[in-house]
């Protein structure tokens, strides 16, 4: 019974592996190969290469300097980090609000086998991406380091009590994301914000990776010293790897202790974390005049509530929105240090610095696509919209708004701060504002140009229509390339007439280009709309 349990809960977290969900059928034996082959490659190969060479950059130097240690100390912190990050959400999803707990309760299935199936995948989950940091630690340590049975035995310990203690905290931090989760209406939110925390976080340690590991090896004594004085807890868990008897005794006894704890805890409260449903506030009735909308309105509110109910929407097609407005923060924070750089890179020719900083803008504004999938992600239910009473273009014009809204308003106050920094005449600030304005109104109409002559209506997983298809790719590379000739051109040949006559004859250009995009987009574009 274990055993299928098991089967099944990885079957479940390597379905995209075994299964293709747009073609709603098994992968063939090849394509499951090669899809296992490319995680390996990606896993193994990018991932436990990268932690490889942060190994040997750390190894041999904290190695002769008695600080063998520290070395684990750092290398197993990463690996728990990582290894909770990569499991909590699988404990979220697969031991506490699995889809199937219910179904699993109601058939003769111990529960305790339940239990046991679930923590195991958790467990293999947590010890493969914790094992991609602390295995290739272990073995360099036995290379460059020692490799004496206490070392080897410490090394083949920290690993496992290191897996251990990913499945404690994932099963801790899992209950909590489930219980937040079970509470709110709208999960999209606190996805997206944890998503973009995570991606701050990694860009932000990526960037200072460096810096770190050289303040590291440059200070290690004092930093060693320091640890080992006042927190001995830390010390100790690094001498496991040193293979100290005493470190191993004491850490596999705590561990193993919280282990029996947390499977204490969840076998006596498994069934009502399994089965709640959440807190169901009575509500009480309240008279109030309905609020007459337009049309238009309530078609402009649809789409804005489909894009806001998708965590994947907003991190796929929306981010754009979130960095203008970091960018204009950034501009005002550090734009007078900017300014005079770029003023003495382009030397005298008037206005570069203003087009190009507009190119800037228009260039993040580009990550914005939302228009492009919002016909798509109508799916098979579009003949909802189109047997309403209302006209095609309404509907398109409502899907317009969204990108309209949700990027031109952003890109203004990006430009907006960067005006105030650099201080343009009045002609030149006109136009940069014209110029942003006009970029995000053409793009826009393009987008949805593109989404409209290849819809993909017959998806089944939204992240289809949103990530991987062609439209998506099309608009993307399209937005950059031409930010790119905008640029280009300035610097080849808009740089002899001037910033403001480029910027000019380039407005005049993309209002051109919007108006004939916009007037097929009413004629033709909503008749196709209308028989998709």
């Amino acid at each position: 019974m274990l055993k299928l349990l098991l089967k099944k809960q990885m079957a479940e977290i390597f379905r995209s592996y075994l299964y293709n969900v747009k073609k709603n059928k098994a992968r063939s034996k090849g394509g499951v190969i090669g899809m296992i082959v490319l995680f390996a490659v990606l896993m193994i190969g990018v991932l436990g290469g990268m932690f490889t060479f942060l190994s040997l950059s750390m190894c041999e130097p904290l190695y002769e300097g008695g600080l063998g240690w520290l070395y684990f100390l750092i290398m197993g912190s990463i690996a728990i980090i990582l290894g909770t990050f990569g499991s909590v959400f699988s404990t979220f999803s697969g031991l506490y609000l699995a889809k199937d707990n219910d179904l699993l309760l109601s058939m003769p299935v111990p529960v305790r086998a339940i239990i046991t199936s679930r923590l195991l995948g958790v467990y293999l989950l947590g010890l493969m991406y914790s094992g991609v940091v602390i295995l290739p630690a272990v073995i360099v340590y036995w290379i460059k380091g020692a490799h004496g049975v206490p070392q080897i035995v410490g090394g083949l310990l920290l690993i496992l009590l290191i897996s251990v203690f990913v499945l404690i905290l994932s099963c801790a931090l899992g209950y909590v994301v489930a219980r937040i989760s079970v509470k709110l209406k709208n999960k999209s939110y606190i996805t997206t914000i944890l998503a973009l925390a995570f991606i701050g976080l990694y860009y932000f340690f990526y960037f200072k990776a460096q810096v770190l590991l050289q303040n590291l090896l440059n200070n290690m004594a004092v930093y060693g010293e320091k640890i080992k004085g006042s927190a001995g807890l830390l010390y100790r868990f690094g001498r496991i790897g040193e293979g100290d008897w005493t470190a191993m005794l004491i850490y596999t006894a705590v561990i193993g202790a919280l282990g029996a704890a947390t499977w204490i805890v969840l076998s006596r409260s498994f069934i009502k974390i399994a089965t709640a449903t959440g807190d169901t506030a009575k509500v009480k009735y309240r008279e109030k005049t309905a609020r007459l909308q337009s049309a238009d309105q309530a078609l402009f509110r649809k789409e804005l509530n489909r894009f806001t109910a998708s965590a994947n929407y907003m991190l796929n097609c929306g981010l754009s929105t979130l960095m203008l407005i970091l960018g204009g923060a950034a501009v005002l924070w550090k734009g007078g240090e900017l300014v005079p750089v770029l003023e003495n890179i382009l030397g005298d020719a008037e206005g570069s610095v203003a087009v190009l900083l507009c190119v800037g803008v228009c260039m993040i504004a580009s990550m914005n696509d939302m228009v492009v999938p919002s016909i798509s992600l109508e799916g098979k239910q579009i003949w909802v919209v189109q047997s309403l009473p209302v006209s095609g273009w309404q509907v398109l014009k409502a899907k317009l708004k969204v990108q309209l809204g949700l990027t031109l308003i952003p890109a203004l106050f990006c430009i907006a701060c960067v005006i105030i920094k650099l201080k343009p005449p009045v002609l030149t600030l006109i136009l940069m504002v014209l110029f942003v304005t006009l970029y995000v109104i053409m793009m826009a109409v393009v987008d949805l140009w593109i989404g409209l002559l290849s819809p993909n209506l017959n998806w089944t997983n939204e992240l289809y229509p949103i990530k991987q298809s062609m439209s998506v790719l099309l608009a993307l590379l399209g937005s950059f390339a031409l930010v790119i000739i905008l640029g280009g051109l300035y610097l080849l040949v808009g740089v002899r007439l001037g910033g403001d006559l480029y910027m000019g004859l380039a407005c005049v250009l993309m209002a051109v280009i919007s108006v004939l995009i916009l007037l097929w987009l009413r004629g033709r574009g909503a008749k196709r709309f209308a028989n998709l």
